[in-house]
This record gives structure tokens, sequence and C-alpha cells, in this order.
């Protein structure tokens, strides 16, 4: 019954955190798309409508990605790089630490022989076309997934709260269960032992302990010689193994060395 209830809340964790960290996944996605390199990055909060030329049947503007040390050769090559291109159309809008955005007027029919030649001089041609409904939907997206993470990360801790205490009980009840069983093992039948919980201050936990071997001695002469190697059927370790049953209970999560 225990192990149903652990399974079941381990599945159900999973789930949970399974689309909390893909929704936290694509906001930094998202963000690396806002910062990123020139290259890579979203091209929508750079520009403005008047960088372009909008409406025409014959007429696009493309936005260049050039390389800094490459801005003069760009000025003075992007009008000869094919027929058809506007003269005197690039405008520099945008500049990061390594390259620059340029915009750059022509006729539709040579776009994709500008991309060929522009390539050639290592300019590369974004994929972006303006339009202010999807840049705005853009931005209205990134709030919606941030509002979206707050809800999913607060449901996610309520959800926690409730079922570690649920985890935390029935990870109690089987240390009880393994300290009877582990006594009878030891002690044998009928039974006459008694299970205690004890928390001692860090200082005096060493003190506890030679306190208990003292008093508890007469149970075991091995344990009183010194540690032992495995006894069968207890699995412990060496340092473990006292003249009475003891399983550690951690309590502090943030102390991997805590009791």
């Amino acid at each position: 019954m225990i192990n149903k209830q652990l399974g079941l809340i381990d599945s159900e964790l999973k789930t949970r955190s399974s689309g909390y960290n893909t929704l936290k996944s694509n906001i930094q996605s998202y963000e690396r798309k806002q910062t990123g390199s020139l290259l890579v990055r979203n091209l929508g909060d750079l520009v403005r409508k008047e960088n372009f030329v909008l409406g025409s049947e014959y007429l696009v503007t493309l936005l260049v990605v050039v390389p800094k040390a490459s801005f003069k050769d760009w000025m003075e090559s992007y009008e000869k790089l094919t027929n058809m291109v506007v003269p005197g159309t690039s405008q520099l809008v945008h500049e990061d630490q390594d390259h620059g955005l340029f915009t750059v007027t022509l006729f539709r029919k040579v776009v994709d022989e500008f991309k060929n030649k522009a390539r050639t001089q290592k300019f590369v041609v974004r994929d972006f076309e303006y339009n202010e409904r999807s840049i705005q939907s853009g931005k209205d997206e990134r709030g919606r997934m941030e509002m979206e993470k707050k809800r999913q990360l607060a449901l996610l801790v309520r959800w926690l709260r409730n079922n570690f205490s649920e985890a935390f009980i029935a990870w109690i009840h089987t240390k009880a269960l393994r300290l009877f069983v582990e006594s009878v093992l030891r002690y044998g039948l009928p039974v006459n032992f008694q299970g205690m919980l004890l928390h001692p201050q860090k200082r005096s936990a060493r003190r506890l302990r030679d306190a208990l071997n003292q008093l508890y001695s007469h149970l075991d002469n091995s344990a009183a010689v010194g540690p032992v190697e495995d006894i069968p059927g207890f699995n412990m370790g060496p340092s473990e193994y006292y003249p009475y049953v003891y399983f550690k209970i951690i309590i502090d999560f943030t102390d991997s060395k805590g009791h």
C-alpha cells in the first residue's frame, strides 16, 4: 500500500515537473532569441515600420546581417550585387558587438539572386517579413508564458507541500516497520523491546551515542569490541552496527548530514 501510494506521488511529480520545465525551457529559448546574435535573434523588437517599403507589388525590403569589419564593403557593394537594387536604400538599424543589421530595398524578382550573391560576400539575409500583428503577438505570447509559468509554479509548490507530508509519513512508517523487523531478527521472540525517537543537538550527538553504548552494551558483546564487518541480514556498514538497532532519519533536507 505504501509502495503504491509513493508510486502515484512519484508519477504525478514527474508529470507536473515535466510540464513546468517544458514551459521554462520555452521561455529561455524565447529569451535567447531576443538577446542572442543578430544571426539568430528575433528581429521584431529592433525594427520599425518606417524601415520598410510596405504594400508594394514589386518592391521588398530585406534585412541583412553584416560583420562589423565589413560595414564599408557592404555600403560600397550592395547596389552592385545584382540588378534592380534601389540605390541609397540601405540603412543601419541596429548593431551588436559583432554585426550590424542593414536594410536594403530591391525588386521582388531578384530576391533569390541577391541572397545568393550576398552569401558569397558573407552577408546574411535574414528571413523576415514585417508584420505588426505578428510582432505584437510574439510579445503577448512572452507575457502569457510568464504568467503561465508563475501559475504552474504556484500550483507545483502547493502540490509539493501537500504531498511531501504524505510521502514523509509513509517514509516514517517504513522506518518503523524496518525497526520492528530488525529488532525481532536480532533479539528474537517474544517481543521485548521498545522503539524510541531521539533528536539530540548536534554538539550532544557524540555524548548520546556513548551513553547508549554504555547502557546497552550487555545486549551484544561483539559491538563493544569495536566495528564489525557486515552482519548477514542487517545490510549495515561496519560503522553503523551498535548493540541496539539504529536507523538514521534525515529531517534537514538542506543538509545531507542532518539527522
